[in-house]
């Protein structure tokens, strides 16, 4: 069963399941296409965290490529270039690419199927072409200006023949070439599936690929790329209701999802009401606390001491829990937990904070990957970054570099602080569920800050109010944009929620009467939610999100 958000992703992961591949195979064969077939979502300049429950080792894990910002990148050197804020777009925004090394490691470790198969169906469709879907070329058409005055590379491929057309089938020969070239030289270097695979990385990280983004520019050392790798690690947990929540560290926002888990818990939602007004303000004002404590507390927890043990304690939700009134909060109040004073960022507003002639242009957006095999295994991916207009095409390569260093923070002594080999705060969160210790379901969403909400809505219809997988995600979607955003320029809406157009008027009424500031969205407008899940009894089960006509479920 593969539920991914396009539907090539979804044959290419069903294809290595039905030739005997499990469902580690099945991801990444997945993940490699969607770097071709959504450029605007993700690329292999890009970042992947992953949640997966490996049936052979009887546990689940947490797969981290999320690259470090260079040794050269510090705070002093941003403010000498003139910026307050990290850039959003440009080679200065970069962290060591993290997604090849991700997809690697888990084939290499999990997987069973060779590379040279796992990369095929992204080959071919870079080499031979795959139909645009309109968000493709809405991104392209945005970002036109800049591709032919300063971004020619990026112009060279993206604008060869104009503005493509929905529907048109795009070509990218020069991706088809260097994934090509990697998997040439992986088979020369080794006879076995192993070697193939560290081959194919050490050509990524210490071969051509590394020399071409070198010789790109910015700040990137082929010292940086060679010295890093992605790792494997405990997930953070929660249980609740009868299920155990497994999320990333504090180097993403996954704990976000736990701290609203824990606040949530003191109240009754069920008699509240699935989609009532009490319902959403409930679920609205836990997010505020939850997320205040996100731009306090969280950062690489290999570098800051995160102390995520009490933000999740009984004590400290229940103390936080008492913040909550039936009227909107307009503050951003982080907590003190074992009562450390919290430190928020001094964010600017956007007209401030646009720095040494970087471009900032549309947010970008991400891909989802759920896969559940016959084995019992289950995987939840959320590749992202290196979006198209993300930063200049490298040419000989065919891709951009990604831009998540933009989300740390400028300021000495904040735990998101920039400083050299450090991860930023990323909001990639995909998600894994169990059930007395066994692999329940994986799920997740693209939508940077909304990730975490936007699950959030779909797991709390399925728990409290029996929701069929397909059914939660269908439900009314909703969240707020309170607390400052992780892009830049870091904009913050104090007490705004979005809702889509099928809330009934009276609950948008009720919002607006305790002081939301309620924007009513388009009907199918929020989040692109897919999950699989797998019952005592071995049944697959599969959905994805009927928003914007892209995620698909498969199974056989």
């Amino acid at each position: 069963m593969v539920s991914s958000t396009h539907w090539l992703a979804s044959a290419a992961g069903m294809r290595l399941l039905e030739h005997g591949g499990n469902a580690f195979d099945a991801a990444v064969a997945a993940g490699l296409t969607l770097q071709v077939v959504e450029p605007h979502m993700n690329g292999p300049g890009g970042d992947l965290p992953v949640l997966f429950w490996s049936e052979r080792l009887g546990e689940a894990r947490v797969l981290c490529a999320q690259g470090p910002v260079p040794a050269a990148a510090t705070i002093t050197r941003y403010k000498e270039l003139g910026f307050e804020l990290m850039p959003g777009t440009g080679p200065l925004a970069a962290c060591v690419p993290g997604a090849f090394d991700g997809w690697m490691l888990l084939l290499r470790d999990f997987g069973t199927a060779r590379l040279a198969d796992v990369m095929a169906p992204a080959i071919g469709y870079a080499e031979r072409g795959y139909p645009l879907v309109p968000d493709i070329t809405a991104a392209i058409a945005e970002v036109e200006p800049l591709f032919r005055e300063e971004w020619t590379s990026s112009a060279d491929l993206y604008l060869a023949d104009g503005v493509p057309r929905p529907g048109a089938l795009f070509r990218n020969p020069v991706l088809a070439a260097t994934y090509g070239r990697i998997v040439r030289e992986a088979e020369r270097a080794s006879q076995s599936r192993e070697g193939q695979i560290d081959a194919a990385r050490d050509a990524f990280y210490r071969g051509f690929v590394a020399e071409a983004i070198v010789e790109h520019g910015g700040l990137m050392s082929g010292a940086d790329l060679a010295s890093w790798e992605a790792g494997f690690e405990p997930p953070v947990t929660f249980d609740y209701h009868g299920l155990t929540i497994c999320k990333t560290g504090p180097w993403g926002q996954g704990p976000v999802f736990l701290q609203q888990l824990a606040l949530l818990a003191g109240f009754d939602l069920v008699a509240m009401g699935l989609g009532s007004a009490e319902y959403l303000h409930t679920v609205v004002e836990c997010a505020k606390l939850a997320f205040a404590d996100r731009e306090a507390w969280y950062g690489d927890p290999s570098l800051v001491d995160v102390p995520i043990g009490e933000l999740l304690s009984e004590p400290y939700s229940a103390q936080r829990r008492g913040l909550i009134t039936d009227e909107a909060s307009y503050e951003l109040r982080p907590g003190a937990p074992a009562g450390r004073p919290p430190r928020l960022p001094a964010f600017r507003p956007a007209a401030a904070a646009l720095g040494a002639g970087e471009p900032t242009l549309r947010t970008g957006d991400t891909c989802h990957i759920d896969v559940a095999d016959r084995f019992g295994n289950l995987v939840a991916a959320t590749p992202s970054g290196g979006w198209l207009h993300s930063s200049p095409v490298i040419a000989s390569l065919g891709f951009p570099l990604g831009t998540r260093a933009q989300m740390f923070t400028l300021e000495e002594g904040h735990p998101n602080s920039l400083a050299p080999g450090k991860r930023p705060r990323t909001t990639l969160s995909p998600s894994l569920a169990l059930r007395d210790g066994e692999p329940h379901m994986a799920f997740g969403t693209p939508g940077g800050d909304q990730q975490d909400q936007w699950s959030l809505v779909f797991l709390l219809a399925h728990v409290h109010f029996g929701l069929n997988l397909q059914a939660a995600i269908e439900a009314p979607a909703f969240h707020t944009t309170h607390f400052p955003s992780s892009f830049h320029p870091r904009e913050s809406f104090p007490a705004r929620v979005h809702v889509e157009g099928r809330c009934p008027p009276q609950v948008v009424d009720e919002l607006r009467r305790r002081g939301h500031d309620v924007q009513v969205e388009d009907d199918w407008a929020l989040g692109r939610m897919s999950a699989v899940a797998r019952g005592p009894d071995g049944t697959l089960r599969g959905a994805a999100g009927p928003r914007r006509m892209q995620g698909y479920a498969v199974g056989r």
